[in-house]
Formats: structure tokens, C-alpha cells, sequence
């Protein structure tokens, strides 16, 4: 197998918008069937490296790369085969219904058709727990609900397995900001077993670093114009919370055997 296959990576990659200032400088190599989180202040460029990462942005330099091609080089139709996209913004110009919605992961693939495209549709509703809420408007569910509904469309539009050794990816910008706590853990729970068990590539701005150790494989963390990444569980130490967030944390260990912080008041202040 090619060993660029299954990677998307970021060389040299300048982050920011296009004559604003540099954000970030990456170079990293994200695979697929491993979970990598996104974390960092606000306004460190978590989503615009995303959209990036998507191809609706360009960089302001260097360049991105899917399995070892240019990003810039594939056409809507075929990026659409090979990544699907959860925004922030989770709003629905139309008054489409939950199902609708839905529907529209499949329209990359209306050229050729799954043999059971209503199936997959009802299973991508029933692993985000809205397969209840199809036939309510979007407009008419909460933003937990809705932003569950647009879990099950990137879901239903990387369904099945590509041709030959393409990577599905997963990007997804906060995925769970507005969901609660069950809700948080059952999403990030099922991405997991995606990268585990499909294959799937998962690149996903999160806020919450306890989530972040619990579920992602690696850690990609922007602070200014510094960019660190690596396992999840080797980055994300005490010093660098600090350094970023201004925070103390305590790693304690759960009954589960995964670390988490104990996060204290008393926050270190950052130098001006």
C-alpha cells in the first residue's frame, strides 16, 4: 500500500484568513483510524485550519495535502466522496425536515446509488438518536437535536467503504458544543468506534481536554503562532495547560483507567 494513503498532511501550512495575520504554522501528518482533536484558546485558529483541512479555504502559505496530492487538485464532487463536513454553525436556510437533512449526505453519491439508501438514512438516525425526530422540521428541534441531525448526515454521507485504499474522513468543528453531557460522551463515543472499526479518519475542534484525553488517539494544540501535536496523552501535561490556558491541572486517574484533570481557580496568569 502507498504510504501516503490514508494520510492528510499539512506542510508548512500557514493558518489564517487570507490577509490577516499568521495564526499558526503547521506540519503535521493527520491518518485515518485515529481520532486527532483540535484544541486550543479562542481565536487561536481552530476553525479556520479546519476549513482549511475542507478545502473551502485556502492557506496563506504552504499547502495540504490528501494522500500524498495536493488538496487544491480534487473537485468538489470528488472531495465530497472523501470527507464530510460538521460546521458550527448548524443553522438550515430552508425548512427542511430532520430526515431531509439527512438526505443530504447522500447527494455526493446520487450518481451512484447504495442498494439501500433508505437503510442507511434510518441507521445514521438511529446511532445520533433523532431517527424519532424525521419528520420534524429542523427548525422545530432543539440545537442538541439539531446538531445530532447533522452528526447522522456526515454519518450517512461516509457510509460505505470507497474503492481501493481511499480514506473516509470526519471533520468536524465542535461537534458537541451543544449537546449535553450524555449526549457528548455518546457522540465522541461513536466517532471512536468509527476510527476503530471502519477505518475512518476523525479530525475534530473540541474545547474540553478531559474529553479530548478520553476519546482522541492525538492532539494537535494552536497557541499563537506555536503548534504542538503528538499522542494525546504525551501533549496534553500539566506545563502545556498552563502555558495555553493559563490553568492548573491535576491529573487524577478514573475507574476506567483514563487520565483526566482536576482543573483549580487559582489560574496562572499569562504574560501580556
Amino acid at each position: 500500500m502507498n504510504a501516503d494513503f490514508g494520510v492528510i498532511e499539512c506542510r508548512a501550512l500557514g493558518v489564517g484568513m487570507a490577509r490577516g495575520p499568521r495564526l499558526a504554522t503547521v506540519d503535521m501528518c493527520f491518518r485515518a483510524g485515529r481520532f486527532t482533536a483540535i484544541l486550543g484558546p479562542n481565536g487561536a485558529g481552530k476553525s479556520t485550519l479546519l476549513s482549511i483541512l475542507t478545502g473551502e479555504r485556502a492557506p496563506q502559505s504552504g499547502e495540504v495535502r490528501l494522500d500524498g496530492a495536493p488538496l487544491s487538485s480534487f473537485g468538489a464532487q470528488a472531495l465530497a466522496q472523501r470527507r464530510a463536513v460538521m460546521s458550527q454553525d448548524g443553522s438550515v436556510a430552508f425548512d427542511f425536515l430532520v430526515q431531509e437533512v439527512v438526505e443530504l449526505g447522500r447527494y455526493p453519491h446520487r450518481h451512484r446509488p447504495a442498494l439501500d439508501e433508505d437503510g442507511i438514512l434510518l441507521r445514521a438516525m438511529a446511532l445520533t438518536e433523532v431517527a424519532h425526530l424525521a419528520g420534524r422540521s429542523i427548525h422545530a428541534v432543539s440545537g442538541g437535536e439539531r446538531a445530532r441531525t447533522h452528526l447522522a448526515r456526515v454519518l450517512a454521507q461516509m457510509w460505505e467503504p470507497l474503492t481501493g485504499d481511499q480514506a473516509r474522513w470526519l471533520l468536524l468543528d465542535e461537534p458537541t458544543a451543544a449537546l449535553d453531557l450524555s449526549h457528548q460522551h455518546r457522540a465522541l463515543g461513536l466517532l471512536r468506534s468509527w476510527c476503530r472499526h471502519q477505518g475512518i479518519g476523525v479530525i475534530a475542534v473540541v474545547h474540553d481536554v478531559n474529553l479530548a484525553l478520553r476519546y482522541a488517539d492525538d492532539v494537535l494544540v494552536l497557541d499563537g503562532s506555536h503548534a504542538e501535536c503528538g499522542a494525546v496523552h504525551d501533549v496534553l501535561q500539566p506545563e502545556l495547560l498552563q502555558r495555553v490556558w493559563g490553568m492548573c491541572g491535576e491529573p487524577v486517574c478514573g475507574r476506567d483507567g483514563v487520565r483526566q484533570f482536576l482543573f483549580s481557580t487559582q489560574a496562572a496568569v499569562r504574560a501580556a
